[in-house]
């Protein structure tokens, strides 16, 4: 059964939501999911565009009061 780890970045700014996510894939297993809150509104573009990169899938992204929740599914 999938997995789905939260990261609360929320505060944090460009590039660390995306490197707190980028550690979170290295140690999930294939099919987990990972749920990045950032309030930093380059995340909202850059973590879509990595995930394109490097082949994973992008669930989707909920904006909220003040961040966005980025759901990201490791496929490999």
């Amino acid at each position: 059964m999938a997995e789905r780890q939260v990261i609360d970045a929320r505060g944090a700014f460009c590039p660390g939501p995306l490197m707190e996510l980028i550690a979170a894939l290295k140690l999930a297993a294939v099919g987990d999911e990972v749920e990045v809150w950032s309030s930093d509104q380059g995340s909202i573009k850059d973590i879509p565009e990595w995930i394109k990169k490097v082949g994973h899938e992008m669930v989707g992204i909920e904006e909220r009061k003040g961040y966005a929740e980025i759901v990201v599914r490791k496929l490999k």
